[in-house]
């Protein structure tokens, strides 16, 4: 309780002055597609990769933030797919927990722990983990002492998985957590409503405590979207939000990557490239869900000009919502 009074306070020294010298956005607002129809909308972010003294990019994130708080329909959650910093600093944690706490006042906050947040295979994976509970527990209002958690955000199951190890490319899954999965999917059951489940890396980079590939994971919301309808968001590998890539099924549940969010491009620091910024809308009515593209830091939804068409992916439910 101190000591989360204590980071909150020191890090509004320093996202204060950040925050002003970062500026204003100056996009226009935006809406879901059905205001009427839609039940749910909520926002998936990733890589924001902050570091201590790299102003542009985070003033490309603190930019974002203020346009995802110009959806008119509101915001009912905001997710962070991990990598959230770039080494775990404690500054780093100050500027990125900050930040979002101020910019997304009053919105629910679930970000989920990637390599990078420990160390990124530097350092000692304790110390770091246990100050990423702690900022993200201070200034998110969760009570999160290991990497996966969830949180039920109007009546949806939004499920947080993690990685319990150093490794930077494998995500280590230990049977107490699929354990913990296993049960909290069969609460899942009884809401009648789709699961979204979050988590750094793709599904495929589950391996067991001997570091061995496993599908474990896979075969495991495989096996619950038999029935149900389940929707898996990642991040880790940075590539561009484009239809070819991001959405495909994964033994028949869709698995969306979303990029990195403040990639910069080149010499000049105030350029960067067209998929900064981007993000993915997810749009939830009693038949649909839809996923769409966005860039937060121009404020345009994300069109491709090969195809034609803007990236998204509209998913048919198996059981609509009563």
């Amino acid at each position: 309780m101190v000591k989360g009074f204590f980071l909150r306070l020191i890090s509004g020294f320093v996202c204060a002055f950040m925050m002003l010298a970062a500026g204003k956005s100056t996009t226009g607002p935006y809406n879901v597609r059905d205001p009427e129809g839609c039940v749910l909308n909520f926002t998936v972010l990733s890589d924001a990769h902050i570091e201590g003294n790299n102003f542009t990019r985070y003033q490309v994130f603190d930019r974002c933030l203020q346009n995802v708080m110009k959806n008119e329909n509101g915001n009912d959650a905001v997710v962070f797919l991990g990598d959230n910093t770039m080494n775990g600093q404690n500054i780093e944690n100050m500027l990125f927990h900050g930040t979002v706490a101020r910019r997304l006042k009053g919105v629910k906050v679930l970000p989920a722990m990637g390599n990078h947040d420990i160390g990124n295979g530097n350092g000692d994976y304790d110390t770091l983990q246990n100050r990423w509970y702690d900022y993200t527990n201070a200034f998110f209002d969760l009570d999160v002492s290991r990497p996966y958690y969830y949180e039920v955000v109007d009546g949806f199951f939004f499920i947080v998985l993690g990685q319990e190890s150093h490794e930077v490319h494998e995500m280590y899954v230990s049977d107490a957590q699929y354990t913990w999965l296993a049960d909290v999917l069969a609460q899942a059951e009884n809401s009648g409503k789709p699961v979204f489940v979050f988590c750094h890396y793709p599904a495929d980079y589950a391996v067991d405590e001997k570091g061995n590939e496993t599908d474990r994971l896979i075969d495991m919301l495989a096996l619950y979207n038999e029935t149900h309808d389940i929707f898996y968001f990642c991040g880790h590998t940075h590539m561009p939000m484009y239809l070819f890539w991001s959405f495909h099924n994964y033994n028949g549940f869709p698995e969306i990557y979303l990029p990195r969010l403040t990639e910069l491009a080149g010499a000049d620091d105030n350029e960067i490239y067209q998929e900064s910024g981007v993000g993915a809308e997810v749009e939830v009515s009693r038949t649909e869900v839809t996923v769409r593209a966005r860039n937060f830091y121009t404020g345009e939804w994300r069109y491709e000009e090969d195809e034609g068409a803007y990236c998204e992916q509209t998913y048919t439910l198996k059981c609509p919502i009563g």
